[in-house]
């Protein structure tokens, strides 16, 4: 299965003052978004997005909300279901249940973390895996990893990495089929179902991770870098092969001398610069992809419930 996009590279590519291109998450999630936008105009099809929030988790607040207004901006039926931290997981479950026979609902998703009291893979596996648009259900997990991806709804964030690197292989005139890819981490979320959609487009793949022995060594012979392992510049920019391309998923908060923080990646960034043939940035990254490809699931699975003409 090779993953298409029908985005134009254009505005998501710039140049960095190092020579490498910077490809702009903001710009390629925009993109999209707008392009779900005219798709359910002109279909007439209104795809339904349920997002549950358990607690008052002020990270998911913002998260629950962003998506919310994306949803709306794709003309999509919008539901937000706020609990409170008190709720039982037998309480949860008949939520789900309700959402899963919703005919107007075509995805759920449940908003991580929950309260330690409720377990986070009996909500997961309850969820109808038609209606799983973060991709987290093990049905979906298998069909990716059994190369069925067409037949599957594909976990956000990898699904968005792999939109980008898309976008700067078509840029720089690489080709994806026997380039080598290293994923820096080995999660369920990311690195896992990353390194499954790019074996789906015939790379060579390295699952690498904070435990690899000479991680240097292994980093430097790729093509393709995707770090998802959660470490602050755990990926040096001398490790990074000229022209590589460049996906960096980590999102971590460092403090600061003046008691403010900033986010940094897993990549350290203005190192890599030099090195790399394109990188996303952190902010501004992978990060704004992964709110636009769950709107792309939420449309995928509408279109798959949708009564034939």
């Amino acid at each position: 299965m090779t993953t298409q996009t029908t985005l134009t590279t254009t505005p998501v590519m710039r140049r960095s003052t190092q020579n490498a291109w910077i490809i702009d998450g903001k710009a390629a999630a925009a993109a999209l978004t707008r392009e779900i936008a005219a798709n359910v105009q002109a279909s007439g099809l209104v795809p339904g997005l349920a997002v549950v929030l358990v607690g008052q988790d002020a990270a998911s607040q913002v998260y629950v909300k962003a998506k919310g207004k994306t949803a709306k901006e794709c003309g999509f039926h919008s539901v937000q279901i706020d609990l409170p931290m008190e709720t039982s997981q037998d309480e949860l479950l008949v939520i789900v249940k309700k959402l899963n026979l919703d005919p107007a609902i075509h995805g759920i998703l449940v908003q991580m973390p929950l309260p330690r009291a409720i377990d986070p893979s009996a909500i997961i596996a309850a969820i109808s895996p038609h209606k799983d648009v973060d991709g987290f259900h093990p049905l979906n997990v298998g069909l990716l990893a059994s190369g069925e991806a067409q037949k599957a709804l594909v976990a956000c964030t990898p699904a968005g990495a792999m939109r980008l690197i898309h976008i700067a292989a078509e840029h720089l005139g690489q080709k994806l089929a026997g380039a080598n890819a290293v994923v820096v981490g080995r999660s369920n979320i990311v690195g896992k179902p990353m390194a499954q959609l790019l074996l789906a487009d015939d790379c060579t793949v390295t699952i690498a991770h904070s435990r690899t022995k000479d991680l240097a060594a292994v980093v430097r012979g790729a093509d393709i870098v995707v770090a998802a392992v959660g470490r602050p510049g755990i990926v040096r920019g001398d490790w990074i092969k000229p022209g590589a391309i460049v996906v960096d998923v980590g999102i971590n908060r460092l403090s600061l001398p003046d008691g403010k923080s900033r986010l940094v990646g897993d990549v350290a960034y203005d190192e890599a610069l030099a090195n790399a043939g394109a990188i996303t940035p952190v902010p501004g990254g992978a990060g704004p992809m992964t709110i636009a490809m769950l709107m792309h699931n939420t449309l995928l699975a509408a279109r798959r419930a949708a009564p034939m003409a």
